[in-house]
């Protein structure tokens, strides 16, 4: 049985006084037993989170983090083994703003997911497509290349310790949100990739579905067969919603 996991993707949010109100928030929760709750604020905030939760069943991760897994030469980046130090225990790779806006290529990334798992960090490795690329029909075939790059470069056991979210980008912070139907045929098919290589893997592997997701459609969402949590972005920002969200998951 795979234990369902909620992640709030804070993005490039916060300061030091609106991250303790969340932080306040948070603290005041009831969460559900059975779900595995995470929040990955910016890497400034980090510490700020990891002590203001102690205690609290509340992992913290971060967004991104270098392709080299060790402290060394790499001005700007943050290692793996430094957010590992900083309390950190999994960390987004691949976020479709990461691939887009920034330009992180496949390779950059498997390098990011393989670095992150040998500090002991569960890799959250983000795939989907783009409106554009939607109407083309081109869905699975995007979705398939992002994640058949991983375990060209890694082998399908990579993911005994790592998450899948699928977040179709046309999804993102627009208010538009994949019908059920539609986020579970995507699920399905990163599943049956994986089940191809190695069906235990697939079997235990939790793939989250990320973009829009609010407490009003969370239920039906997290309903489906192989969508196995979420991971929220603006609604992470609000306790309360965050919360509810989670509670959906535990349904």
């Amino acid at each position: 049985m795979r234990r369902p996991l909620v992640a709030g993707n804070w993005k490039m949010h916060g300061t030091r006084a609106s991250v303790a109100e969340l932080i306040k928030g948070l603290r005041q929760l009831a969460l559900p037993s059975g779900v595995e709750v995470a929040v990955l604020p910016p890497c400034l905030y980090i510490n700020q989170v990891v002590t203001g939760l102690e205690g609290k069943a509340i992992a913290v991760g971060a967004q991104n983090c270098a392709v080299e897994p060790m402290q060394g030469a790499l001005t700007g980046e943050i290692s793996p083994s430094q957010l590992a130090d900083a309390g950190c225990s999994l960390v987004l790779v691949g976020h479709s703003e990461r691939r887009l806006v920034l330009g992180e290529r496949d390779d950059v990334l498997s390098r990011k997911f393989a670095a992150a798992q040998s500090c002991g960090l569960v890799p959250l490795l983000c795939v989907g497509e783009t409106l554009e690329q939607r109407q083309a029909g081109r869905t699975l075939e995007v979705v398939a290349g992002q994640l058949g790059s991983v375990i060209e470069e890694l082998g399908a056991g990579a993911f005994a310790k790592a998450v899948v979210a699928y977040e179709p980008v046309w999804a993102i912070g627009t208010g538009l949100t994949a019908t059920p139907q539609q986020a579970q045929e995507v699920h399905a098919a990163i599943r049956a990739q994986l089940s191809a290589e190695n069906a235990e893997i697939a079997r235990g592997v939790r793939i989250l579905y990320g973009g829009s997701v609010k407490a009003a459609n969370a239920v039906e969402l997290f309903g489906m067969p192989d969508i196995d949590g979420g991971l929220i972005g603006g609604a992470s920002l609000n306790a309360d919603e965050f919360g509810a969200i989670c509670r959906a998951a535990g349904n």
